[in-house]
């Protein structure tokens, strides 16, 4: 390699043309999901307090968002649903006139250019907070997975262009693909929450979605922060029972885990910036210690550099319009 004072590095930085055109790393809006909260009613836009910009909706409300998402080129949504009835097993979720269910049908009817994926987990719909069926005070994994199976047909029946089970639970891959094989949705893929580590992120989410335990907590089956090993297990398994494509979540603190994933699997990887992630940076940006948008775009940035080919992101119209804006001024 050449050195100073032949080769300049800095020559190649210095005018934004430049610097725009030998950046090794793009991000478009077409590699953005964006998460949204329906319940069921109309006319319904209620603000998340921890989360600036961020609404539980009525299916109505929410198509108004998903259309300015489908104009600004963002690639998909990702749909959780809150229940207007909670119990023990989250019976709600498979309720084909559910508010995740309605939202499909709409979503593939109005806006057909973006990808519908669907959360499928417990954790909203159940009345203690967990993501399966509770016994003697903990999660009971092989009972929970009949469960999962049943709200994964309910969405793919609703029209979900993808099923992403995000409870953690062993085996829960090969039973929901199994259930869709023998219905007729072998084309329906399965976006695994694989790697999903047991995180201090979640709070704003759990605001959101109205899903904080009411007990205890999630360690008994979420992942530990501090394995890797372990996390590229979980995902292998999952590619072994049936996933088509891996998440890691949260993103920012875990891109170590989604360069490995990537590396050693050669599967589309998405991750997930997180609900905290997204509020640290809102919170910070309100009190004028960061520039936002800036850190924005470089945190995002960063999880793409570190293998993501997709990323879940409440920033995801903000991105897309300041891209918008940005290809504006180049042109």
């Amino acid at each position: 390699m050449p050195s100073f004072p032949s080769y300049r590095p800095r020559r190649m930085r210095r005018t934004e043309s430049l610097r725009r055109l030998v950046r090794e790393t793009q991000l478009a809006p077409s590699q953005l999901v964006l998460p949204l909260f329906v319940r069921s009613g109309r006319g319904i836009r209620q603000a998340v307090g921890s989360m600036p910009g961020v609404c539980q909706t009525s299916v109505d409300e929410m198509l108004r968002d998903a259309r300015e998402a489908e104009r600004l080129g963002i690639g998909g949504v990702l749909l959780f649903g809150i229940p207007d009835v909670k119990d023990a097993i989250g019976s709600s979720a498979w309720d084909d006139q559910g508010p995740v269910q309605e939202a499909v049908r709409a979503l593939k009817r109005d806006t057909p250019h973006l990808v519908v994926i669907t959360d499928v987990c417990m954790c909203e719909y159940t009345d203690h907070g967990h993501c399966g069926v509770v016994r003697d005070g903990d999660v009971d994994n092989d009972a929970t997975l009949e469960l999962l199976a049943k709200e994964a047909l309910s969405h793919a029946r609703a029209g979900a262009d993808i099923v992403a089970p995000s409870d953690m639970m062993d085996g829960r891959v090969r039973a929901i693909r199994e259930t869709l094989d023998a219905n007729g949705f072998t084309n329906t893929p399965i976006l695994s929450y694989a790697a999903k580590f047991a995180s201090g992120c979640y709070g704003p989410f759990r605001e959101a979605a109205e899903s904080t335990p009411q007990s205890g907590d999630r360690r008994g089956y979420q992942m530990d922060s501090s394995n890797i090993d372990e996390a590229m297990r979980e995902v292998w398994l999952d590619v072994e029972e049936g996933a088509d494509m891996i998440m890691v979540k949260p993103a920012g603190p875990y891109l170590d885990v989604i360069h490995r994933v990537k590396e050693e699997t050669g599967y589309p990887v998405v991750a997930y910036q997180v609900s905290g992630e997204y509020a640290m940076i809102k919170a910070a940006a309100e009190r004028g210690w960061i520039d936002g948008e800036r850190v924005m775009m470089e945190s995002l940035v960063g999880i793409r550099r570190a293998g993501a080919d997709v990323i879940i992101t409440y920033f995801a119209v903000e991105v897309a319009r300041a891209i918008a804006a940005a290809a504006t001024v180049a042109r």
